[in-house]
């Protein structure tokens, strides 16, 4: 891709763990100049988490470049003003008050760049919850997502980190709209985006279902299904195939596709709400027949007739997915361990054509010299920041 949308806007990142770097690498995807700013002399502590966060880094930090610095020093606060003054976005996802702390706060950084759009991703929204600390887990459960993923009497938190994801996405399309307006007045704002209000915006349909209907929605697993046919069933060789029966063209086709004009004639399945009334008699006839063939001749089946279908599968199955490796869109992200991984880029494509990887994760402090050589920081002086640990 010749140009990419946000070429030429640089992007100043305070960010850990999931919320902030994935909203940095949705505008490094899209072109911008993603400086990632980590803490002189360790870096990011989301390097060295463990377990299933150990690959957060990696995935989350690709085409960004990066720089260590130790603002809690005189030194390192210089260095950060000095990047301010040359930015367009500014990005946070630390707890309230850090940033004003650490002199990069709102107040302050608008005064040396007015036009520094600042976007602060937090636990919540200005309001009687704002003090508390948050994680995407806690407002899973905070807001009912968690009651509605699991079972009755068993909530989940949904098996991604999808509120982190969800605020630092939001805090894309808030950043992008003050980027409009300051094309318009010239002027920098300050935007904040959440996880809290975010998953309320995830739930909120169930919060608008009760509301039609006056009753309150049930966990998703026992949920009152608003099709005939929608749920997994067992297959010839034990596997499990999800058919989506949605419409009364998908009934036909299937009726077609497995020969069974008696089921398409049987006047309790004629229309949707027929088949919904009447899914107890329904169910183990479409179970009866998946059970005659094993998953991948089913699959064709399913295929063939247009029906939506799904087998049950893992993360791992990803890798080699045909459809996310097509076009060569599955990138090779460095991995920790120094190898690489094929991983999923950003679900966009702009003339069929997907933004691709351009720089691999940063390692910490990779590219600090020449970043603050642009900045007309000599090599001399870069020294002599080293040596007082104030950079790396």
């Amino acid at each position: 891709m010749p140009v990419l949308p946000l070429e030429g806007i640089t992007v100043l990142e305070f960010t850990h763990t999931v919320m902030g770097p994935s909203c940095g690498v949705v505008l490094a995807d899209l072109g911008a100049d993603v400086i990632k700013i980590e803490p002189a002399p360790n870096g990011d502590h989301t390097r060295g988490l463990k377990g299933f966060a150990s690959g957060f880094f990696c995935y989350f930090n690709r085409n960004k470049r990066g720089v260590c610095l130790d603002l809690k020093s005189a030194e390192g606060q210089a260095v950060a003003h000095d990047l301010v003054a040359t930015a367009d976005v500014l990005i946070e996802n630390f707890g309230p008050g850090t940033m004003d702390k650490l002199g990069m706060g709102w107040d302050a950084v608008h005064a040396l760049n007015p036009r520094l759009i600042y976007l602060a991703m937090k636990g919540f929204l200005p309001g009687p919850y704002e003090h508390r600390p948050a994680l995407d887990e806690i407002v899973q459960y905070m807001t009912g997502l968690a009651y509605m993923t699991g079972p009755p009497g068993q909530p989940l938190r949904a098996g991604s980190s999808v509120v982190d994801i969800m605020g630092g996405v939001m805090g894309v399309i808030g950043v992008l709209a003050a980027l409009r307006q300051r094309d318009k007045d010239g002027e920098g704002r300050k935007v904040t985006s959440s996880l809290y209000e975010s998953c309320a915006f995830l739930v909120a349909q169930h919060m608008a279902g009760e509301a039609a209907t006056g009753t309150p929605s049930p966990p998703m697993p026992a949920r009152s299904g608003a099709w005939g046919i929608y749920e997994t069933f067992p297959t010839k060789n034990g596997e499990r195939l999800f058919i989506g029966i949605t419409s009364d063209n998908h009934w036909r086709t299937f009726c077609q596709h497995f020969n069974r004009p008696d089921l398409f004639a049987d006047p309790r399945f004629v229309t949707n709400g027929d088949r919904v009334g009447n899914r107890d008699q329904l169910r183990p006839l479409v179970a009866e027949e998946a059970l005659k063939y094993d998953i991948a001749t089913l699959e064709k089946m399913m295929d063939a007739a247009n029906i939506p279908f799904s087998p049950v599968r893992t993360p791992s199955d990803l890798f080699d997915d045909p459809q996310l490796n097509a076009h060569g869109r599955m990138m090779d992200v460095r991995m920790p361990h120094g190898g690489t991984a094929k991983l999923p880029g950003l679900p966009i494509c702009f003339d069929d054509e997907a933004p691709g990887l351009r720089m691999q994760p940063p390692l910490a402090g990779e590219h600090t010299d020449s970043i603050l050589a642009a900045l007309g920081y000599s090599p001399e002086r870069i020294a002599e920041l080293r040596a007082a640990k104030s950079v790396r």
